[in-house]
């Protein structure tokens, strides 16, 4: 399985697009845990989980299986949630920043 860039599919012998195994590579427990708990709360994904092959691997593999829409669009969801999270909690930390240096 070559890779291009930090993300390769294990091919699936069903070929079906609801059961899915992702490589992330350059990646570990920080990414995989966000995403798998950002899959599972989406209520179209059926399972979600990820396991890191070797310690001395930088990689994940993560494995997603849907109820009907394909795991790839689940796992862009799961992304852009992600990203959405983060921009949050960013203004979240400018917007305290900018309180306690007025009260100075």
């Amino acid at each position: 399985m070559d890779h291009v860039g930090k993300l390769s599919i294990v091919e699936n012998e069903d070929q079906e697009d609801t059961c899915t195994t992702l490589v992330l590579h350059n990646e570990d427990h920080t990414l995989g845990n966000v995403l798998r708990h950002m899959l599972v709360k989406n209520p179209e994904v059926e399972f979600a989980g990820y396991s890191i092959p070797h310690p001395s691997e930088n990689k994940i593999n993560l494995r997603i299986q849907t109820y009907e829409t394909p795991c790839l669009t689940v796992m862009y969801r799961a992304l852009d949630d992600t990203m959405d999270v983060c921009d949050h909690v960013l203004g979240e930390i400018d917007r305290a920043e900018r309180e306690f240096n007025q009260q100075k």
